[in-house]
């Protein structure tokens, strides 16, 4: 008998292929077939407008919590202290109208403090460091981003301004009825003034360059929006229209009037609402520019 032959009635297993390992296709299976690999995964989709602004609103209001309360008691210190040093050289008398320039110049000052001046230095600061790429992987809108951080540097200054009005208003004897004119000058004039910073602040290609661009533009808001345009140059009055705050201090002081010119206060704080849209505006396009580069 051969030695590769079997007795009768004995099956013979088929000999496995690859060192004793049987194979699908030896048991007479069909193979199964290999999944192709697939491709990349699509990215989600960007976060529309809203959502995406209020994300990042209370991510920039909790980050600046904590050191951006001390900087707030210095901006309104620095008002309320402004306010006592003039107080012994405005006329208080007369119909107050300079002591109601220094009352409302001083007011918005708060203002140019935090949404210009820090403003300006966090996204200088946020160039220099590449924090920016951080914000550009995000799927979030450039516009998401200008706008979050600028509200919630601009909802700091309400405490602080409230307070500078009070006490300017007690001090130089204004009356107070109309005082409530601020909840549409503190965002509006915020608005104007942080979209201003933030556009500062992309724009500038150093860091110091950004803080002293801050520095300058708060300082402008002190001459041009605290003192009395009486004593003013005509060339500097003109310069004080091109200031964005210029127009939130101009509704302030008309409402302190015992008869407010309610027309010319609200053709102030529209004139103030569109320098904060095209403000705002160059600051998304200044976004952009800084993201991609």
């Amino acid at each position: 008998m051969s030695a590769t032959s079997a007795p009768a009635g004995v099956s013979v297993a088929a000999p496995a292929s690859q060192g004793g390992v049987r194979t699908e296709s030896d048991a007479g299976v069909a193979p199964r077939p290999r999944p192709q690999s697939a491709g990349a995964a699509p990215l989600a989709p960007r976060a529309k407008l809203l959502p995406a602004l209020a994300a990042v609103y209370r991510a920039q209001l909790s980050r600046a919590r904590v050191a951006r309360i001390p900087l707030l008691f210095v901006a309104t210190f620095q008002s309320v202290g402004i306010m006592v040093l003039m107080r012994g050289v405005v006329d208080g008398g007369a119909g107050g109208v300079e002591a109601r320039s220094v009352v409302a110049g001083s007011s918005v000052l708060v203002v140019a403090f935090v949404a210009l001046n820090l403003l300006a230095q966090y996204f200088g600061q946020l160039r220099a460091s590449g924090g920016l790429d951080h914000y550009a992987t995000l799927p979030v809108p450039p516009a998401a981003v200008v706008l979050g951080a600028a509200g919630a540097y601009a909802s700091f200054t309400v405490p602080g301004t409230i307070v500078t009005a009070v006490a300017g208003s007690v001090l130089f004897g204004l009356p107070m009825a109309n005082l409530w004119v601020l909840v549409a000058v503190i965002p509006l004039a915020g608005a104007a003034l942080a979209g201003l910073g933030a556009t500062l602040g992309l724009l500038a290609p150093r860091q110091e360059l950004a803080t002293l661009c801050g520095q300058l533009g708060m300082s402008a808001a002190l001459l041009l929006g605290v003192l009395p345009t009486t004593h003013m140059p005509t060339v500097v009055v003109y310069a004080r229209d091109l200031l964005p705050s210029t127009y939130g201090v101009e509704a302030l002081i008309q409402s302190f009037d015992a008869h407010p010119d309610w027309l010319l206060i609200l053709a102030d704080l529209a004139v103030c609402a569109g320098v904060g849209v095209a403000a705002l505006a160059a600051a998304t396009w200044a976004y952009r520019r800084a993201a991609v580069r």
